[in-house]
């Protein structure tokens, strides 16, 4: 046994280390308050527009602002105390969500969801970076996987809260009440995370100049595309991402409008979905280890893509929650093993870097997605997007056969 291994080995529970469980509660505590805002702004755009293509429409903005924030996001967490950096960003989408209900009082303001949404996108995408560059500087490479997973899982548990209390809160006090209390959660979990110690990373301090963000930006981009997986991942999920990356909206317009569920039923939708995650998040780990990370993978992206394909075709609002469940699992599978692999094989002072330029690349044809497949469910029926964002997804699972992913066997 190595000394690695017996450090390992002889380590606490995760939930007991002091510092990994205070960024665990901040960020559980967050996701609840998302889980408000991602059913509060879609239905405030529907209350006042009643058109899914222009939600569609906000969803792709926001994506923009998020990709091209993602362009530097990583260079930012390579430099920057990445503790300050992950409060900072809390901080500035606290008071980002909390101009919405100040401005509501006077009456819905649609304009200002186009600016609030995109700018906290951007600053979530720095969050993001950050935050995966993080993980490494509280527990042991060995555990990246098992830590990640209880992120997503307490993630999803408080996913399926925040969707249920958005749709009561959002019935009984309005959606921008709502809204409030994801600015609050915000606040919060950055109060929290001052309390955390990261490791950090020696990184150079001296001013950045344009030729060396340029080669800052280059390191990340060549170890990308030099590791075949991660390059053959990119590509994959670029694609995924596109046929996906519009269904949160479409499965809104499809309960609230084409089955005539209320705010409370969106929400409880919403809220009980996410068990899929739950459940996929618990299971990755002792999966990965059984079957590999080639199998594990591209076995949850085939699921994945059959439950899309399904969900538009069914019309009771149990099964469509059954199916948005067996998607959302799938997927939270394949999203724990493909940010597990990028943490444990890249070099940490890179790592804030090779995050930024995958999630830049592999989000690229999100925001497009979104408008096409918002825009088809609106021109020709949910039931035809789904199958085809489904099939293609099914397409995805089966190209990977064709790759270095699926060879890749680390436990």
């Amino acid at each position: 046994m190595t000394a690695r291994t017996a450090e390992t080995d002889s380590s606490p529970a995760l939930w007991r280390d002091r510092d990994f469980a205070v960024f665990w509660s901040a960020q559980t505590l967050s996701v609840v308050g998302d889980g408000f805002a991602s059913v509060a702004v879609p239905l405030l755009v529907l209350q006042v527009t009643g058109s899914v293509a222009l939600m569609g429409l906000l969803t792709a903005v926001a994506g923009v602002a998020a990709v091209a924030t993602a362009v530097f996001a990583g260079v930012l967490a390579d430099r920057a105390d990445r503790r300050r950096l992950l409060i900072g960003c809390d901080l500035a989408r606290a008071v980002l969500f909390a101009a919405v209900p100040v401005a509501w009082l006077w009456g819905p303001q649609l304009w200002l969801l186009y600016v609030v949404l995109p700018a906290s996108a951007a600053v979530g995408m720095v969050f993001r970076v950050a935050y995966v560059a993080a993980v490494p500087g509280l527990v042991d490479v060995r555990r990246i996987t098992e830590a990640n997973g209880k992120l997503s899982a307490s993630y999803a548990i408080a996913g399926i809260g925040g969707p249920l209390l958005a749709g009561v809160v959002a019935a009984s006090f309005g959606y921008a009440t709502a809204v409030a209390v994801n600015a609050a959660s915000f606040t919060v979990s950055a109060l929290a995370l001052c309390a955390v110690r990261l490791r950090q990373v020696r990184v150079e301090r001296t001013a950045p100049t344009l030729a060396g963000l340029r080669r800052e930006l280059l390191d990340g981009a060549l170890f990308l595309w030099h590791h075949p997986v991660l390059r053959s991942l990119t590509v994959l999920l670029s694609v995924f991402l596109f046929l996906t990356y519009g269904l949160d909206d479409v499965l809104i317009y499809h309960v609230g409008h084409n089955l005539g569920g209320s705010d409370r039923t969106v929400g409880l939708v919403l809220g009980l979905a996410a068990g899929g995650t739950v459940v996929g998040s618990l299971v990755v780990a002792p999966l990965r280890r059984r079957i590999g990370f080639g199998a594990t993978w591209s076995g949850s992206m085939a699921v994945a893509g059959v439950a899309v394909a399904a969900v538009g075709s069914v019309r009771t609002v149990p099964a469509v929650t059954a199916l948005a469940a067996a998607y959302l699992g799938g997927l939270a599978v394949g999203a724990i093993c493909s940010l597990s692999l990028r943490q444990e094989v890249t070099p940490n002072h890179l790592l804030g870097r090779v995050t930024s330029v995958f999630w830049a690349t592999h989000y690229a044809l999100g925001p497009l997605g979104a408008a096409v497949v918002t825009w088809g469910a609106e021109a020709y029926g949910v039931p035809v997007v789904c199958a085809v964002a489904g099939g293609g997804c099914v397409l995805v699972a089966l190209a990977a056969l064709a790759t270095p992913v699926v060879r890749t066997r680390p436990g």
